[in-house]
């Protein structure tokens, strides 16, 4: 990716300020320390920064901001990075990492709540609530270096949307640190409060741009104590989404996750990928992943028999495996969540993350696909994703012999292509990885003007000098 132009540099006296109300653990300017900060993880997007600060509390985040508001130095706010779309990557701004914002600050199982600050990580904050007796259900691969302050920030969604919908579902109350420096304290544990507008939504999504969330309230609940997994083998789309259906009734909403693959993507994870190996006795053209969980002993066990049985006989799938224990559905979600990486050593390609009504995912891939290969004949396409909740990551990869370079070289047309069909269907250009860099541009074309005057006034009314993360976002 082209780096953006860089910001003029940052005066030398304001990084001396900046550094006075730290401690001298909590800034950097080592280069060798900063680096891993500076790259996306898939290597597209590669930045600079004065000046690393890692402050350890929200008094210490509020002093920061408050010196670069004094003097209109702008801040790039920064979680686990493992943001997608680059929206964490300085480009000359000052780098504020929320990585040592590490405390659990309070479990409370009878409301069903936990309050944590931005730096715990998603993974840490499911084993804060099993340690209570309850569960935190968001689920993404890079829980164990994604945090909660950059889940609430891209508002992220994960592999349990179907069933507990995304972070700003499970938020509420947030902690956050305003562009001006003052702190904006709604660390509350209600489920109901009518009295005006619900603040905390502002930051949900935000990317950054409105403050700096610090802490949060989540939402808890309560742990499963049954738990089945399958793979199974359909036909094509329009059968997995009947399948879905049908899923959803004979369990009664106890369906947790519902991934759709295609069996491109499958082969290269099983030729790529160490250690996997083909679920099924057979090869059929697309699988699905279902997993089912269920408050009482046996109930999940039990429902997916009864699924997987009236869909065999009603020819909605054509092969099915269940997984045996533990170490069985883990091999099975690896080979759902290792498609990314195993798309890498095919040359990688054009990305997207896009969703649109369940209902018409079908009709979506077969027009996209048509309209991909009148664009670029030949090209490989990939596709799975959360088809529970709408959201699929169609992938457009070069032929075998095509020149990678000349290929990615025509990624802004391709892209076009395939979120103009995503525009056809009322879909969105990003479900669940926000707009960063990658989108806030093309964004423009997907919004109508009324929604982009909207956001940019909430934006000027919360940061007039648009020092808050100022490349993304319109």
């Amino acid at each position: 990716m082209d780096a953006p132009t860089a910001l003029p540099p940052v005066d030398p006296a304001v990084i001396a300020e900046l550094k006075s109300v730290l401690g001298p653990d909590e800034w950097s300017e080592d280069a060798f320390e900063i680096a891993p900060h500076l790259t996306e993880w898939r290597g597209r997007w590669t930045g600079d920064t004065p000046i690393l600060l890692t402050p350890r509390t929200v008094e210490a985040v509020a002093a920061v901001v408050r010196i670069c508001a004094a003097h209109g130095v702008a801040i790039t706010p920064q979680g686990g990075n493992t943001g997608l779309v680059g929206g964490q990557i300085p480009y000359g701004e000052v780098l504020l990492s929320t990585k040592k914002l590490r405390r659990v600050r309070e479990v409370t199982p009878l409301d069903d709540a936990m309050t944590l600050e931005a730096g715990v990580t998603l993974l840490e904050a499911q084993q804060a609530a099993e340690a209570a007796g309850r569960r935190f259900p968001l689920s993404l691969a890079a829980e164990g270096t994604a945090t909660i302050g950059g889940n609430i920030s891209t508002n992220a969604g994960g592999t349990q949307v179907l069933r507990y919908g995304m972070m700003r579902d499970l938020v509420l109350g947030i902690e956050a640190v305003l562009p001006n420096g003052e702190v904006f304290h709604g660390l509350k544990r209600l489920r109901k409060d009518n009295t005006g507008y619900d603040l905390k939504q502002l930051f949900i999504g935000a990317e950054g741009t409105l403050g700096i969330v610090t802490a949060a309230t989540l939402k808890l609940f309560p742990r499963v104590r049954s738990r089945a997994v399958a793979m199974v083998g359909v036909d094509g789309p329009a059968a997995s989404i009947e399948l879905l259906a049908r899923a959803k009734v004979e369990t009664a909403g106890a369906v947790e996750a519902f991934e759709l693959m295609k069996r491109l993507g499958m082969t290269w994870v099983l030729k790529h990928i160490p250690d996997t190996r083909e679920p099924l006795e057979s090869t059929p053209p697309w699988y699905v992943l279902i997993e089912l969980a269920d408050g009482a002993e046996g109930g999940a066990e039990a429902a997916m028999e009864r699924l997987l049985e009236s869909a065999f006989e009603d020819g909605l799938i054509s092969d099915a495996a269940v997984a045996q224990n533990d170490a069985q559905r883990a091999e099975f979600w690896r080979l759902r969540e290792e498609h990314s990486a195993a798309l890498k050593p095919e040359g990688g390609g054009w990305k997207h993350d896009v969703s649109v009504p369940i209902s018409r995912i079908p009709d979506f891939i077969e027009e996209a696909d048509a309209a991909v290969q009148a664009f670029h004949p030949g090209a490989r396409i990939s596709v799975f994703g959360h088809i529970g909740d709408g959201n699929l990551h169609y992938d457009v990869l070069p032929s075998e012999t095509e020149d990678r370079a000349d290929f990615i070289g025509r990624w802004k047309e391709g892209s076009a292509v395939v979120h103009g069909v995503v525009g056809r269907y009322d879909g969105s250009i990003s479900a669940e990885h926000g707009l960063g860099r990658l989108k806030t541009d093309e964004a423009r074309d997907h919004k109508s003007p009324e929604q982009i005057a909207l956001m940019a006034a909430v934006r000027r009314a919360m940061d007039p000098q648009r020092i808050m993360n100022p490349r993304v976002l319109f």
